[in-house]
């Protein structure tokens, strides 16, 4: 199922049937995300809050939200902010790096948030990826409960290329 991602993360910012379809969508096209319910929570114009919900499947053995859930929620807002800015059919976006430093136990649904301006693409990304065909960016993402404690600091090193350039067959 390929959609226009830009275009259905656009439509929901104002829609929550749009962001309902989005959700189910993106749990079809990653199907490692669909039993942990992690999902878009929030759209704004330059960033996206995704949610893991604090449900049994999300659990460690201490019964908070295991460290590799609260990874993958960082992953997925800071992938989809740029996979929102990029153009699908051109460039391609591979996670490169992720390093996390987690300071509190999730013992609710935890919110991984992470903006980019369109100034900060065009120099970051889109000026490099213009002139080399490559570009790279670090993504610096917050993770925090319902009660606003920070639970961890994500940092996720994107490598984005042409396809052009992409060496291995798709």
């Amino acid at each position: 199922m390929k959609i226009d991602l830009a275009k259905a993360i656009e439509d929901a910012r104002h829609s929550r049937w749009a962001l309902w379809k989005l959700n189910f969508q993106l749990s079809v096209g990653i199907p490692f995300n669909r039993p942990h319910n992690i999902r878009i929570h929030a759209i704004d114009e330059d960033g996206i809050t995704s949610i893991i919900p604090n449900q049994r499947i999300n659990h460690n053995h201490i019964k908070g939200i295991h460290a590799c859930g609260l990874a993958t929620a960082a992953e997925f807002c800071s992938g989809l902010v740029l996979l929102r800015k990029l153009d699908q059919r051109k460039e391609r976006l591979i996670m490169q790096h992720l390093e996390i430093d987690y300071f509190y136990q999730a013992k609710s649904s935890a919110y991984a948030r992470y903006s980019l301006g369109n100034a900060e693409f065009q120099s970051l990304v889109r000026e490099p990826l213009d002139r080399d065909g490559v570009a790279f960016i670090t993504c610096e993402i917050q993770v925090k409960d319902e009660e606003q404690n920070l639970l961890c600091r994500a940092k996720t090193r994107w490598q984005i290329k042409r396809w052009e350039k992409v060496k291995t067959k798709v």
